[in-house]
């Protein structure tokens, strides 16, 4: 679980609980201790879970690890969960030695909207994935002009408020957009057209 910049009791929970439910008879879990300690509501999500341990460990390290195993951490049969860029690399790296989830990107989000949306909701939705990472990318394709100038102005007051700033801020200039298109059915052609393998 991330512990590093930021920790999310969220992932805790949507990677522990589909894995009890499938029936893992062990599921441990490792969260790097930040400052010095793991975050109160990680340790909790992971207690509601059924996690059966917690180890303090993070980085990309933390998937070789898992996937040989040491004296103290024991060698497993799947690695899941988020992480940066360099924790995705290692994760593809001990692949075949240990199973994973995925090799992930960066976060990203792409909301379509026709202008009939609360701006506030839609904002919020953009931010919280651009504050995850200074690369991730938040996009809204809308067919409202006004609306999406609201959603600008939206972003740029809750923007201010967020503990994670200087994190949206950068994934926001570099990888975020609002962009004004004709129709909801040319938003769909768009990424159509921007998919790998077709024309």
């Amino acid at each position: 679980m991330p512990g590093g910049k930021a920790s999310y009791p969220s992932s805790v929970l949507m990677n522990a609980i589909p894995a009890r439910v499938a029936g893992v008879r062990e599921i441990i879990m490792a969260s790097p201790a930040s400052p010095g300690h793991l975050s109160p509501p990680v340790i909790a999500a992971a207690c509601i879970a059924g996690v059966d341990k917690i180890f303090r460990s993070g980085g990309p390290r933390r998937s070789a690890r898992w996937a040989y195993g040491t004296a103290s951490i024991p060698r497993v049969d799947k690695i899941v969960g988020p992480g940066n860029i360099y924790v995705a690399t290692a994760k593809r790296l001990v692949f075949g030695e240990v199973s994973i989830d995925s090799i992930a990107g960066p976060s990203e989000i792409l909301i379509i909207s026709d202008g009939s949306g609360d701006p506030a909701c839609i904002a919020a939705d953009l931010l919280s994935q651009a504050e995850h990472d200074e690369q991730a990318a938040a996009v809204l394709l809308c067919t409202n002009e006004n609306f999406a100038e609201r959603v600008r102005k939206e972003i740029a007051t809750q923007l201010a408020g967020l503990s994670r700033q200087s994190i949206a801020r950068r994934s926001l200039q570099n990888f975020g957009a609002i962009l004004v298109v004709k129709s909801v059915a040319e938003s769909g052609e768009g990424i159509e057209r921007a998919r790998p393998g077709t024309s």
